[in-house]
């Protein structure tokens, strides 16, 4: 990762070598994006973020390039680059896709996990309750999305984890700004999964994961919505 956490546990923006520097670039932009420290609609100047990052415009110039072909930024001729706003409906056919990928991964999960597979399983979630015991966002966020890949993992359908992991970045990036209003409850959740994976319930467990996505859904149109009145 090209980014790094301060002894305070923010993100530091200058990017890292011998990282090639375009690519560090792009990853550092992309960071600071999906933990939304560039929110939605921000607009991007090139020769801001140059000196933030400690490098010049030319990359910067490039990430955004790329960063707008990939859906990240928008570019608008004649106003310059733009965090990308998503829809209600780009939102909801994302992370209606992602239900029904680690709906299965679950179900599989249950099926073939092993005992070193469910404890790095209960490992994450420990590390996701401390963040939520220190409010800590950012360790929720990462702790989260590590435990929905090691479910993926542990389904051992390569396929299925390889296509969860091509929206598992854009999910983080809707799950940041819903992580504090789910709080213990998403933790909660994520226990009875790990509970009915390590009992190898396939059923129980597949039906917790929709139910649980389901809720992250919910919670993220309520959350757009209220920042949809509050930017009128």
């Amino acid at each position: 990762m090209a980014a790094s956490r301060s002894s305070e546990g923010l993100l530091t923006n200058r990017v890292q070598r011998p990282v090639p520097l375009r690519e560090a670039v792009y990853e550092a932009l992309l960071e600071l994006i999906t933990r939304r420290q560039l929110e939605p609609g921000r607009h991007l100047v090139e020769s801001e973020l140059a000196v933030r990052l400690g490098v010049s415009r030319q990359p910067v110039r490039e990430a955004l390039q790329r960063l707008s072909n990939e859906g990240w930024v928008d570019l608008r001729p004649g106003y310059g680059a733009f965090v990308h706003r998503p829809t209600e409906s780009e939102a909801d056919q994302l992370l209606a896709v992602r239900a029904l990928l680690e709906t299965e991964s679950t179900r599989l999960a249950a099926r073939n996990a092993d005992e070193d597979g469910v404890a790095r399983l209960r490992e994450l979630y420990r590390a996701g309750v401390a963040g939520l015991e220190r409010a800590d966002s950012d360790a929720m966020v990462d702790a989260n999305a590590d435990l929905h890949r090691c479910i993926t993992e542990l389904s051992g359908n390569t396929v299925l984890a390889e296509l969860a992991g091509q929206v598992a970045r854009r999910v983080r990036w809707y799950h940041a700004l819903v992580v504090l209003d789910r709080g213990a409850a998403a933790w909660d959740e994520h226990a009875r999964i790990i509970d009915a994976i390590a009992a190898g319930d396939a059923e129980q467990a597949a039906r917790l994961m929709r139910e649980h996505t389901e809720a992250t859904r919910r919670a993220y149109h309520e959350r757009a919505a209220e920042e949809t009145t509050e930017d009128r």
